[in-house]
């Protein structure tokens, strides 16, 4: 039994590929861990659209423990798990990814987040040094033409998400476009300020 001063949280996923008893060993697992109530569903991890996932994050309140069973369950990749991460701890809410052994109400947990933290940052760091060289060639070559403007064809998503009271991490999570973009257009859409309360149980 995980323990906890709020409800236990679980969230189940598995590929569309994936046989269904995966799904169902995932959240016997979960339950077993002492989860009270548990999201489940069968989606890619690649399609934008997690109802559950996202019904999970809703429903979670201050004092409340988020189980999931490995880290690729719930995020997309290291950046994408670290932001989840941040925005529940930033709600009072603990996270525990089990084949991890992680705990975030836990001093060797969050040590392990700053590992990540520090890994993702190499690893961006890392990306946007191939992208430089890579377009110092492309440039000599003749052939830079641009990045094609993928976030500000989100601005009207951004736009309606920050209007229903969501936040920047949480926009960020849902569209995947960056932090900085997200900023820049909601700085130039200038909306108006929005509700951030979450509902009620």
């Amino acid at each position: 039994m995980i323990p906890s001063t709020g409800a236990i949280i679980g969230y189940a996923r598995t590929s569309t590929i994936e046989q269904i008893a995966g799904l169902e060993a995932q959240v016997a697992e979960l339950e077993g861990r002492g989860c009270t109530k548990v999201f489940a569903e069968q989606v890619s991890s690649i399609d934008a659209a997690r109802p559950q996932l996202k019904a999970a994050l809703d429903y979670l309140r201050e004092g409340d423990t988020f189980v999931v069973t490995r880290p690729d369950r719930l995020a997309r990749g290291t950046i994408d798990l670290l932001d989840t991460v941040d925005t529940l701890t930033r709600r009072g809410v603990t996270v525990r990814i089990l084949s991890m052994d992680l705990d975030t109400s836990s001093a060797t947990g969050r040590l392990v987040l700053t590992v990540l933290a520090g890994i993702a940052q190499f690893e961006r760091s890392l990306m946007l040094e191939r992208q430089r060289a890579g377009v110092a060639k492309a440039k000599a070559e003749g052939k830079y033409r641009g990045r094609a403007p993928t976030a500000r064809a989100k601005a009207s998503e951004v736009a309606a998400l920050k209007a229903e009271g969501l936040g920047v991490a949480e926009i960020v999570r849902r569209t995947g476009i960056s932090r900085a973009s997200a900023y820049r257009i909601l700085q130039d859409s200038a909306p108006s300020p929005g509700s951030s309360g979450s509902p009620s149980r």
